[in-house]
């Protein structure tokens, strides 16, 4: 087998004759006006003082970390939290320009902000498309004030709507709604509502993600032992049964597909050319890099992530919290469980062309196995994941590790 991928055995990204890499950034902006119930990711209400020492750090990181990346391109910048549209206007323009400083972007780079009303107004969305975001994700994640409330979101479906006019009065024109589905009490109705009222919108993307009770959230303690307390008949209202959850996915796809949003992924939809760059360059392993604390990065085959101490963080202190070079049999592996997130699969071909052998003689018995069991599909060359409802199809039993997740928002991209 050969000691590394093809591509990376000839010139270096960037030297003569050769089109530069692909990079993607990420910043982590860790800050909301109050973490939700079912929230697990890294994110607190702070202070300004504490947002603004932030920011300063931030910009430290991303001058003392952008040796030799020169080289690459950058096509696309997420804006990830938390709520980064917590932060005032001046505070975004200074990341951002300190981004344009430091690295070689793209004329036609895919800058996305994640957003959530109630920390939103025109005057704000103006100014974001004035210093250059093309795109906008809206935490809506339902249109049932009742369900909001229950999540433990600030705003109202009201508030949503008024945010959604003002992106487009401000000239966004990519804009991402998030959803959820299988949220406590909520029905197969009016899940299928909330997805009618998004299409009527019109967004050129949409994020449909499964409410997942995590542990050391709110709704850990009050909905882990959900079946037992439903048999005690101390909870009023129940997180939906899979069959129901099953359901909504199956509403989503039939409802968003004849809309015209195709499923490019898991969790994701979009009309003809709003895939998003960014979080399709994950599923497909280009190099990106992460800023803030938590934030993770893929580069050089290598994957780092920052420690989750913002104290240590506002302090100077960037030393990630892990890191690993990936050997080659991880990279193919991360090819395999990466790639069957996305609806078009992996391709063997492609497999063989970047690894220099074929992908039968790595992962055919194992292959065989999940095609038999009903959990891929193997077409033309082309490897797919079976969705199959809510859950997860492992493949550990010392073959493709991982799992096809069928139903999973959080992880290192969003929409």
């Amino acid at each position: 087998m050969e000691s590394g991928k093809k591509m990376q055995e000839n010139r270096k990204p960037g030297e003569a004759g050769e089109t530069k890499a692909e990079l993607g950034i990420y910043i982590h902006i860790p800050f909301c006006v109050r973490k939700c119930a079912y929230c697990d990711f890294l994110s607190a209400p702070a202070s300004e003082a504490v947002r603004e020492q932030y920011v300063q750090a931030l910009l430290s990181e991303i001058e003392s970390k952008n040796a030799g990346k020169k080289d690459r391109i950058v096509t696309s910048i997420f804006f990830g939290g938390g709520t980064p549209s917590l932060l005032d206007v001046t505070q975004t323009e200074r990341i951002l320009s300190a981004l344009r400083r430091e690295f070689v972007l793209s004329p036609e780079a895919e800058i996305t902000t994640e957003a959530n009303p109630g920390t939103l107004d025109l005057e704000k969305l103006a100014a974001y498309r004035r210093m250059g975001f093309n795109r906008l994700s809206i935490g809506a994640q339902s249109f049932d004030d009742e369900l909001l409330r229950t999540l433990g979101r600030i705003h109202t479906a009201a508030d949503f709507r008024a945010c959604y006019a003002w992106a487009r009065q401000a000239g966004f024109k990519n804009i991402n709604i998030d959803l959820m589905a299988a949220l406590p009490g909520q029905t197969r109705e009016g899940f299928c509502a909330a997805l009618k009222e998004a299409v009527a919108l019109a967004p050129e993307h949409l994020s449909v993600y499964s409410l997942i009770v995590e542990e050391g959230t709110p709704f850990y303690d009050r909905y882990e032992d959900d079946v037992l307390l439903r048999e005690q008949g101390k909870l009023p209202v129940y997180l939906p049964d899979e069959e129901a959850e099953r359901g909504m996915y199956a509403d989503a796809e039939a409802l968003l597909g004849a809309a015209g949003y195709g499923h490019y992924e898991i969790s994701n939809y979009a009309k003809p050319g709003f895939v998003c760059r960014h979080n399709d360059n994950c599923w497909l392993r280009k190099e990106y890099v992460g800023f803030g604390i938590g934030a993770a990065s893929l580069y050089e085959e290598c994957r780092f992530t920052n420690h989750r101490n913002l104290e240590r963080y506002v302090q100077g202190d960037f030393t990630p919290e892990s890191r690993e070079v990936l050997s080659l049999r991880e990279q193919m592996e991360e090819t395999m469980f990466l790639g069957l997130r996305r609806t078009t699969g992996v391709s063997a071909a492609d497999f063989a062309r970047t690894f220099g052998v074929d992908m039968r003689e790595i992962y055919g018995r194992q292959l065989e196995k999940y095609e038999t069991e009903g959990l891929l599909m193997i077409c033309d060359g082309q490897i797919f994941s079976h969705r199959t409802g809510p859950g997860s199809g492992q493949l550990r039993d010392g073959g493709i590790p991982g799992r096809i997740t069928i139903i999973n928002g959080s992880g290192m991209c969003n929409a």
